[in-house]
C-alpha cells in the first residue's frame, strides 16, 4: 500500500501595519500629574504614548524637576517602558 504525501503549503497572511490609537485619556492624566508634581516647571511638555512606551519631552529648569516627571509618570503606566526626554536648561 503505498501512500501519497501531498504538499500543502499554507501562508499566513500578514496584517498590514495599523497605528495604534492614542489614548488620549492617558496623555491627558500623565499631563495633569506631572504639572501638578511639579509645580508647573515643565515647559512645552509633550507626552507621547504608544502601546509599549511613553516618551514625555520638555524643557526644565534643573534636574531635580526631570525626576519629578519620572516618578510621576511611572505609577500610571504600568506595563509600558518610559523615555524622559526632557531637556534641563
Amino acid at each position: 500500500m503505498l501512500l501519497e504525501e501531498s504538499s500543502v503549503a499554507t501562508s499566513v497572511a500578514k496584517p498590514e501595519a495599523t497605528p495604534v490609537a492614542v489614548d488620549e485619556a492617558l496623555v491627558s492624566r500623565i499631563e495633569r500629574i506631572v504639572r501638578c508634581r511639579t509645580g508647573g516647571r515643565i515647559r512645552d511638555l509633550r507626552v507621547d504614548v504608544s502601546e509599549d512606551y511613553v516618551v514625555i519631552s520638555g524643557v526644565a529648569t534643573t534636574y531635580y524637576a526631570k525626576q519629578l516627571v519620572t516618578h510621576a509618570a511611572l505609577d500610571e503606566i504600568p506595563g509600558r517602558m518610559l523615555t524622559n526626554a526632557i531637556e534641563v536648561q
